[in-house]
């Protein structure tokens, strides 16, 4: 049983390929949101153990509820993109604690949108939500995520997805080259191979590369503010592609669960590009399905501006556990 509601305190985790935050859940009040990189720490029990040793007032955890950029197989998860392993019966061990709940971390954020209110998004395009309908949430950081929550009799259900290791589709002969470009040097392109973070800077590079540009190297972040600046012609051109492929990917995965209850983008990116992104191609290329352009143009996307979601969700989880428990 996972005790946030009463005395015993639990830790909630976001655990991402770059970064790990960590917040301590004790009577229903969430404490502060802290953030460490995970190439700081060799393991994940040391970044805990780290965190836990910093607590003021030191607090004694009883259990954790952890959200992870990975897929979870029961008790235990490789994140995809960072060495750290995380196996819960391991982690009773060594912190004495007496349960640990491991889900995917769009898991976490999916169960969160029922709770996001206005002031928590910045609306991309028009639309209108259908009550009940299965909303979608997916995004670009270290990877891409995806994952859907679906509410059958009043029961919220979040589903994890991979969906970020599907292939990369093109829309155009611009992107049949740019995707024909790095298949060569990955082999499978998938979407996450573009639409993340390290996605932006191989995209960067391919389009350079295609159009003879000199272009320096730059990391995402140093291609993103170029863009909105307007001082690098490719850095702009790769950031426009990003969000017209995002939103052909949000399109797609939006009919692949009949998503009228809503898409919401979360992850590291698009909350720093929202203006970018609303006046992009991404609401087009949403819609841009064809015969069924009429069902996407009724469902609404909005980008997540919540500063911190999962949490949100992490949080109602353990209330939930606990209610279920007795």
């Amino acid at each position: 049983m996972l005790s946030g509601r009463g005395r015993t305190p639990v830790l909630l985790g976001d655990i991402g390929g770059t970064n790990a935050r960590f917040a301590v859940l004790v009577g229903g009040d969430l404490a502060e949101v802290e953030h460490v990189m995970v190439n700081d720490h060799p393991s994940f029990e040391a970044a805990v153990a780290a965190f836990l040793a910093g607590q003021r007032p030191r607090r004694d955890i009883g259990a954790a509820v952890l959200a992870i950029a990975g897929p979870v197989s029961g008790e235990f998860c490789a994140i995809t993109n960072s060495p750290w392993m995380i196996d819960a019966g391991e982690l009773c061990s060594t912190f004495g604690l007496t349960a640990v709940r491991l889900i995917n971390d769009f898991e976490a954020v999916a169960l969160s949108l029922p709770q996001l209110r206005a002031p928590d998004l910045f609306l991309v395009g028009n639309g209108k939500p259908q009550a009940g309908g299965p909303m979608l949430v997916l995004g670009p950081g270290t990877g891409f995520g995806a994952a859907a929550l679906i509410d059958p009799d009043g029961r919220a259900i979040p589903i994890a997805t991979e969906a970020g290791h599907a292939t990369l589709p093109s829309a155009s002969r611009r992107e049949d080259a740019i995707i024909d470009h790095l298949r060569q040097r990955f082999g499978h392109v998938s979407v996450e191979r573009v639409i993340s973070g390290p996605g932006l800077e191989n995209l960067y590079q391919a389009i350079a590369a295609l159009d003879g540009a000199r272009a320096p190297a730059r990391n995402p972040n140093q291609i993103t503010e170029a863009a909105i600046a307007g001082n690098c012609p490719v850095s702009r051109l790769a950031l426009e592609t990003f969000c017209a492929m995002l939103g052909t990917v949000a399109g797609n995965l939006a009919l692949g669960v009949g998503a009228r209850g809503g898409v919401y983008i979360a992850g590291g990116i698009a909350p720093r590009i929202t203006e970018f992104l609303a006046q992009s191609e991404f609401r087009e290329r949403f819609e841009a399905k064809g015969r069924f352009r009429g069902y996407l143009a009724a469902v609404p996307t909005s980008i997540i501006v919540h500063p911190h979601p999962t949490f949100v969700g992490l949080k109602a989880l353990s209330e939930a556990v606990n209610e279920a428990a007795g």
